[in-house]
């Protein structure tokens, strides 16, 4: 093929390539004015998708761009009667801030462009509604409009006063009948119809008033008199336009949280180039930059700490209030808050490609998507325009058939026309999305679209990932048995220089450890590692060695005697590590991936709400049981290939499930695309979270249900919406018609159905802001502690137990081969430590009373002493984590303290004492910390 000819056929596929473009439309006022402009668009070739979103002026077009451009999409909303433009992006070169500023400016403009309109229409509606029917409560009229032959004075008057109301409310009409001679009528084209024929009927009621003066006919003037309906359209326009102004600003109140979040964004950032700082617009910073940040400021844009450190509140983006502690190679996030110390860091993602740009990016397109329920909605609206005004025209028809005047007739006509409410439906749905997804936003939960909130509420079966979703995704040393060393301290410094030049994670967890416990670690050569078996090499010309027990067996170490304890770590899902000095056993290290703090609580809460747990992973079958016995997980899926994951969540769908998966890694982007929902942590690969409906920037799977309980809260809230707009206009277009009227007497006023329309829209508004105070099930803080371990047996295998035949029990205890009954004379210390969560093999069933020297091994200084009492500060001036943690420092550090618990929302300390400490000491210890203590209790 020539290059001529490539060339061609590469520019045919580029020109025909999908596109995906995001438009403001303007004009908009009801479900049916949405399902026009939609209706009208789609109808273009090569638009395969067009949704709009009436709450925020918005459509989203997905379209081939060699078959149609954004001028013709344009081109066909206006058509349909409305304005479209499209919407701005950042232009390349000179990034834009997020465009915060823009949007409430005009949503300000249209909040005080209605106020005008209503004052000026309760301006001239007030003295018309005196003049209409105040003669009615007895109120003095002037006598150039009393009696019959100032009849035309009266009714001339209340037409000037009604044409300026009509005049400020012009665009009812002009909206309104446009889209009725297209044949696409709307919610203005039935308040332009209603109110319109009131007028024109008032016109004529003129004029044959003028007629019976003319022919002294005064029983004529009498009956046109007392029936004007200026006052009805002037009441009709006035209510409709306050209910448009409330509801502008209920909505408004909707994307708070997206606000809030924009507005954090910082305007200017002080940038270093050569050697010179200036502060300059924040959309000026380019990738590459080094940014400096002094104590208070907000960070601008992401990047990477390249000197200083300090503790910075993340909370704006990850809802945890505590400061997390910043140093050099840490990230750091645009609009988080740097909070005591200084550092610099180089800019790695500025302007929309920032965390903060992305979270609102994504929260803005749930926003514009629908979810199944809208579209249903929307449906409904399409037709309900038409069919309203053909029940208005029947039952004017209605009406005159039966006998009744023309003036009786045409009220009812109006009141059915004004009543009706397709505002309200289309509402329904978008409102409470747009405040889900932006309390979902506020709480670290990122949802993309509308139909994943709203599918999540039928999930029945949530699939969990292991590594890193349900665990820390990092090993750690759960437990330590000793053999011929003396402590722990003697066998990590032998077994941390072992470790110390190996690559391995296990290798990683034990020298952590070590480091935890201020271990000074021995020096070592002839280090040797051999590949699947261990390490070995010499310390002070002694040979030493770790690994598994087949290696400890090559190297002629005798390991009966701990092997059913080893076997017991084993069944746990640890991986128990070997030690040994020469031919004789040291001990055994155990290392884990350890659940997250709040994993057993997200798994309950599930089960709670009445979702199937199952987990998937790639590890072994003793480790995935171990997990899910621990966590009491329905069913555990071990030695699972990538592809395999994927094949599960099929299969679960395929008989009937409604599937949702969490996952975190490379491995599990198929299967979180394949599920009905995926749900991606925000520590996850990006190959993840795109593949993802949902991300969780906390990386808690607490959070997980945290978007279920809020999914359950917002579809909840839509089913009310939509209940109260179909029950209002299923009870309100009867009654409005007159089908009381004959056995009641009962009939509604063109100004009641007004009002009541009026009311609908914003009861829906109002009910969907309720969501603004939804508040997950919080995690349980007493379980967010750090990895510490306590002892569960403490004893010690003798030289004599490790030279016999005697081995040791998962208890600690010598049994003798030959008969199995426990042996105590040969034992006197073994030490297993275990994390004080309740990590793996917790329940051990041994008894510590049977120990006869207690050695704590890993265990907070704290716990050494007994509580003897405790005591509460009420503390003044606590605003924030670092507050928390400067006032737990400063009690902490008082001879006694045990250990301090700070609530920031009480504004209280508990401190634990292990011995008598006056209030006075704990008062002044706070109070030198710079805050004031009001009572100690």
């Amino acid at each position: 093929m020539s290059e001529t000819a490539r060339d061609k056929e590469a520019k045919d596929e580029d020109k025909h390539m999908g596109k995906e473009t995001h438009f403001n439309v303007t004009g908009m006022t009801c479900a049916a004015c949405s399902a026009a402009v939609e209706r009208n668009v789609r109808q273009l070739a090569g638009v395969d998708d067009a949704a709009v979103n009436l709450l925020t002026g918005t459509m989203r077009v997905k379209y081939d761009s060699g078959q149609v451009s954004d001028e013709d999409i344009v081109k066909a909303v206006t058509q349909a009667g409305y304005g479209a433009s499209v919407k701005a992006e950042a232009q390349q070169g000179a990034r834009r801030a997020a465009p915060a500023g823009e949007a409430k400016n005009v949503v300000e403009e249209q909040i005080r462009e209605m106020k005008n309109r209503l004052v000026s229409s309760l301006v001239f509606m007030v003295p018309l509604m005196y003049v209409s029917m105040g003669h009615m409560v007895n109120l003095p009229l002037p006598s150039f409009l009393s009696g019959a032959q100032n009849a035309v004075s009266f009714a001339f008057l209340q037409f000037l006063l009604v044409l300026p109301v009509a005049y400020v409310n012009r665009k009812f009409f002009t909206v309104g009948f446009r889209a009725l001679f297209r044949r696409q009528p709307n919610m203005d084209s039935l308040i332009a119809v209603g109110s319109g024929a009131g007028l024109v009927y008032g016109v004529f009621a003129i004029f044959r008033m003028s007629r019976g003066l003319g022919a002294g006919d005064l029983a004529l003037v009498a009956q046109y008199a007392h029936n004007l309906y200026f006052e009805s359209s002037a009441m009709i326009l006035t209510l409709i336009t306050l209910g448009e102004f409330l509801e502008t600003r209920a909505k408004a109140r909707t994307s708070d949280a997206i606000k809030k979040l924009m507005d954090l964004a910082p305007k200017t950032a002080l940038v270093e180039r050569g050697g010179i700082q200036e502060e300059i617009p924040v959309e000026l910073v380019e990738v590459g930059d080094i940014v400096v940040i002094k104590p208070g400021d907000r960070i601008p844009v992401d990047g990477i700490i390249v000197e200083g450190q300090s503790y910075v509140d993340e909370s704006v983006l990850t809802g945890e209030s505590i400061p997390v502690e910043k140093g050099v190679g840490d990230r750091v996030s645009a609009a988080t808050i740097n909070e005591s110390g200084a550092f610099k860091f180089r800019a790695t993602e500025v302007g929309e490609d920032t965390t903060l740009a992305k979270i609102i990016a994504l929260v803005g397109e749930a926003s514009a998507t629908k979810a199944p329920v809208g579209r249903l909605a929307d449906k409904i609206s399409g037709i309900f325009v038409p069919v309203v005004m053909a029940i208005a025209l029947v039952s004017t028809l209605a009406w005159l058939l039966a006998g009744r005047s023309f003036e009786f007739a045409m009220s009812i006509g109006i009141s059915v026309l004004v009543i009706s409410c397709p505002c309200a439906l289309g509402l329904a749905t978008p409102v409470a999305i747009m405040v889900g997804t932006g309390k979902g936003a506020e709480h670290g939960i990122l949802i993309k679209s509308a139909e994943a909130l709203e599918v999540l509420h039928h999930i029945d079966t949530i699939v969990l990932d292991k590594t890193g979703t349900l665990t820390e995704g990092k090993p750690r040393v759960t437990d330590i048995v000793l053999g011929s060393a003396g402590t722990q301290e003697e066998l990590l410094e032998i077994a941390g220089a072992l470790e110390v030049n190996s690559e391995h994670h296990i290798a990683k967890a034990i020298l952590n450890c070590a480091d935890e416990l201020n271990i000074t670690l021995r020096n070592i050569t002839e280090f040797k590692a051999i590949s699947g078996k261990g390490v070995e090499g010499r310390i002070n010309g002694k040979a030493y060695s770790a690994g598994n027990v087949r290696f400890m067996r090559e190297k002629g170490v005798d390991t009966s005697a701990m092997e059913h304890l080893i076997d017991g770590l084993s069944e746990q899902g640890k991986t128990p590590i070997c030690f040994a000095e020469e031919n004789t056993l040291l001990g055994v290290i155990a290392v884990a991936d350890v659940p997250k703090p709040t994993s057993r609580q997200a798994v309950e809460r599930f089960k709670q709400m009445g979702v199937r747990v199952a987990m998937l992973t790639g590890d072994n079958r003793k480790t995935a049981e171990a997990i899910r016995k621990q966590l009491d997980i329905d069913e555990a899926i071990a030695e699972v290939l990538p592809q395999e994951k994927d094949s599960m969540i099929q299969s679960l769908r395929q008989d009937g499930h409604k599937v949702g998966m969490i996952g975190d890694g490379i491995n599990d982007a198929p299967a979180l695309a394949r599920a009905d929902v995926g749900i991606a942590i925000g520590a996850g690969t990006d190959v993840a979270i795109e593949s993802a409906d949902i991300v969780l920037v906390k990386s808690d799977l607490m959070d997980a249900v945290g978007a279920m309980e809020l999914s359950k809260a917002t579809i909840r809230n839509i089913k009310q919406n939509l209940f109260w707009a179909f029950f209002y206009n299923t009870l309100g277009i009867p009654i409005a018609a007159g089908l009381l009227y004959p056995a009641f007497g009962l009939k509604l006023s063109p100004m009641i159905g007004a009002a009541a329309m009026s009311m609908s829209s914003v009861f829906v508004v109002t009910n969907a802001l309720r969501l603004r105070k939804f508040k997950p099930t919080a995690p349980e803080r007493q379980q967010a502690v750090d990895l510490r371990f306590k002892p569960v047996a403490v004893s010690k295998v003798t030289p004599a137990v490790l030279a016999s035949s005697e081995r040791v029990d998962g208890d600690g205890v010598a049994v003798d081969s030959s008969v199995g009954a426990p042996q105590s004379a040969g034992v006197s210390q073994v030490q297993v430590l275990e994390p004080a969560f309740g990590g793996p093999g917790a329940d051990s069933g041994s008894d510590p009373g049977s120990v006869a020297d207690v050695k704590p091994a890993f265990q907070d200084k704290r716990e050494e002493e007994d509580v003897i009492m405790k005591k509460t500060l009420k503390i003044e001036g606590m605003m924030c984590g670092h507050c928390k943690m400067r006032v737990e420092k400063a009690l902490g550090a008082v001879d006694g303290v045990s250990s301090v618990e700070v609530n920031l929302e009480d504004g209280t300390a508990a401190a634990s004492l292990m011995q008598a400490v006056s209030d006075q000491v704990l008062k002044q210890a706070v109070e030198e910390a710079g805050y004031k203590v009001i009572e100690v209790e």
